[in-house]
């Protein structure tokens, strides 16, 4: 029987309000002696369950309960740690709902100091599974980066080997490269007639370490908000500044990529995830400050891999080294752009 249960108030229309002008008003409050935890459900005893590692890559618009219970599945029932920046405590009860397991704690890391808290990091370090939800990847940058929460993540991910898993801003920073979004969100069709747009801020392996995704850019959102445009245009600024070749992976809205410890994915869900491949021998012909994306190579730049989702989970990729001939259950396609406009067609 779970026990010591701590919960924010009931959710109802009336209390969602007061919650939101709560929190205008004055901090999300904290449970005592936990720093930053805005909520429990079940056991607050550490316990330790055997795990398997994971990594799971959500496009945000909403939870995707496969996702959850093939975390859940692979941590051994243990304790489950949600982080967030922006006050939701909303996950605690939909995890718990999903699987056994021991406890399910929120941690509200909003400051550096917070970041740099020995028991917020120890409290992350004892998880067997952890997720980061969604909001403003930039403020997870600015907050978590080169703290001992940042060591501790990676912790999980590389020492202890627990599935690890983030939504929307939480999947963006899971990848070694990745969009930050300070300043505001790029949008496809500015940054493909301009791919040094100041909103295109990207950084290179500087944070999160999860295996198999050093050269990984992930995007999110991505057919629901048209982000294949501005993803591609990532793509090239990355070979264009940094001098890497790198694949993509972007998961549209209530989807997700589930990546085993042996870096195969699914696809679970309810619409698509994209896997994207760039060729070293064809760079963007184009890209320049001020001047419209030009990445044609005869309408081969990129190929793509794009696999429909299922609730089980669908298709298979090999995230371990991107090998076409390990891919099944989707459809390719060849990406290119022509003068800051992306074109598609199959093979």
């Amino acid at each position: 029987m779970k026990k010591n249960i701590f919960l924010l108030p009931v959710i109802t229309a009336t209390a969602i309000c007061f919650t939101a002008c709560y929190q205008r008003a004055a901090k999300v409050p904290t449970i005592p002696g936990r720093p930053a935890s805005i909520g429990i459900i079940g056991d607050t005893a550490d316990v330790l369950t055997p795990v398997r590692g994971g990594v799971v890559l959500i496009g945000g618009g909403g939870n995707v309960d496969g996702a959850f219970q093939w975390m859940i599945s692979r941590s051994g029932g243990g304790d489950v740690v949600v982080l967030t920046a922006s006050g939701n405590g909303s996950y605690n009860h939909d995890i718990d709902s999903l699987g056994k397991v021991n406890s399910v704690e929120t941690l509200n890391i909003t400051t550096r100091e917070l970041a740099n808290n020995d028991t917020v990091a120890n409290i992350i370090r004892n998880a067997e599974m952890l997720f980061i939800a969604g909001g403003d990847q930039s403020r997870y940058m600015n907050n978590w980066r080169n703290t001992k929460v940042n060591a501790a993540i990676n912790y999980l991910l590389n020492e202890k080997k627990v599935p690890v898993g983030g939504t929307s801003a939480g999947c963006a920073i899971l990848s070694g490269l990745y969009y930050s979004g300070e300043g505001g969100s790029a949008v496809s069709d500015s940054v493909l007639a301009n791919p040094y747009d100041p909103l295109v801020t990207l950084y290179n392996n500087d944070f999160l370490h999860a295996p198999y995704l050093q050269s990984v850019i992930s995007d999110q959102h991505y057919m629901k908000r048209g982000r294949e445009g501005r993803h591609v245009t990532f793509m090239s600024r990355i070979i264009k500044d940094h001098g890497i070749f790198p694949r993509g992976i972007a998961p549209d809205e209530k989807t997700a990529v589930c990546i085993d410890e042996h870096g195969m994915a699914q696809v679970f869900g309810v619409s698509k995830a994209c896997f994207i491949l760039t060729d070293s021998l064809k760079k963007p012909e184009l890209c320049e400050k001020g001047q419209p994306l030009q990445w044609n190579a005869g309408g081969q730049a990129l190929k793509v891999y794009e696999i429909a989702a299922s609730a089980s989970g669908n298709g298979s990729f090999s995230v371990a080294d991107f090998d076409p001939a390990k891919a099944s259950g989707g459809a390719w396609y060849w990406w290119w752009v022509e003068n800051g406009q992306l074109k598609k067609k199959a093979i």
